[in-house]
């Protein structure tokens, strides 16, 4: 009996020290998800492109491919590097997840540049509006989808990675990087399906209803080009303030203070000099100059990254992942 008794209060510990665990593996899954955010908000806010111009019914499905590519980006090809990276190179994660904020501070400057030079990238794409009934331009479509995806991922998982204590075991780094994905995948894709079929749903309760549900859906279709217009802003923003970011952290934690000193100075100068709320007018004070250099960097890398990176990508990393994936799609012969 004694014996019971004691397996017993093993299994009662081993109970707690695992829901501890799972406390943990989800409280620091929020955490890297909430740092994320920038490159969360720029998903949603391009996916919507890739869907515009195909026939409603072909949307979801759509969105629904983009959204097993992007699982397939996260947990088959980041995921391994990202912990391989932690386990062998750890002193590499900062200049990679500045890269990725590098590429943060490009995207969204050049999404301001065009507002005063259209770009022979933009125009074409702009002009790409075909009725949407051709399945190799859907397929063209996809796998466009997912290669911008790609990118925005590895800056996703690269700043998960870094908010996980070093100390935590592999296996916990593996579930916390695995809840981060599959829930910001979720969490973008389920909104831009969302988004896609808004107007649809206004159009069918503004035709098929009476009353408030007719008025609520035309409502729907009143404010969702509104809707887009601000998840773009927004977007936008968030790049250029989350890549400025972390360049700036960077660029501390590498041993070069000066420009994180000077901002951390004029947010407490600001929020001294307002003497209200003095932490929301620090961050906000913070925000916008991490902003405004992000900006800068990311106009200087403009011509770098459309003249010589792009070019190098194209011939080099985008055929080695097609590749990869091809070797796990490659069905055995019967």
């Amino acid at each position: 009996m004694s014996g019971l008794i004691a397996l017993l209060d093993d299994v009662a510990a081993i109970s707690k020290v695992a829901a501890a665990s799972i406390d943990d593996v989800a409280g620091q899954a929020a955490q890297a998800g909430a740092k994320a955010a920038g490159a969360l908000i720029d998903d949603a806010a391009v996916t919507p492109k890739y869907v515009h111009g195909f026939h409603a019914s072909r949307e979801l499905p759509i969105v629904w491919k983009i959204t097993k590519g992007s699982i397939f980006n996260k947990l088959v090809i980041l995921l391994p590097v990202a912990l391989l990276l932690s386990a062998f190179a750890p002193w590499l994660i900062t200049p990679f997840l500045m890269i990725g904020g590098a590429y943060l501070c490009f995207e969204g400057a050049e999404k301001i540049a065009h507002l005063f030079i259209h770009t022979d990238r933009h125009d074409s794409e702009k002009h790409i509006h075909p009725d949407g009934d051709g399945s190799a331009l859907e397929e063209e479509r996809v796998a466009g989808a997912i290669k911008t995806d790609f990118i925005l991922s590895a800056e996703i998982m690269t700043i998960a990675l870094s908010t996980i204590p070093a100390e935590d075991p592999l296996w916990m780094k593996a579930l916390i990087l695995g809840v981060v994905a599959i829930g910001i995948t979720v969490t973008v894709y389920g909104a831009v399906a969302l988004i896609v079929k808004a107007d649809d749903v206004g159009v069918h309760l503004a035709t098929d209803r009476r009353g408030l549900i007719a008025a609520f859906g035309r409502g729907i279709v009143k404010v969702m080009p509104g809707l887009m217009t601000t998840l773009t802003v927004v977007g936008t923003a968030a790049m250029l303030w989350v890549g400025g970011n972390i360049i700036v952290h960077g660029l501390d934690s590498l041993g070069w203070s000066a420009p994180y000193d000077w901002i951390h100075h004029q947010a407490l100068a600001v929020a001294a000099a307002i003497n209200h709320w003095p932490g929301a007018v620090s961050w906000m004070t913070t925000a916008f100059f991490d902003g405004i250099g992000g900006l800068m960097l990311g106009l200087v890398l403009i011509p770098i990254t459309t003249g010589l990176i792009n070019p190098l990508l194209q011939a080099t990393v985008l055929p080695l992942l097609a590749a990869i994936k091809s070797l796990f799609a490659a069905k055995p012969e019967s």
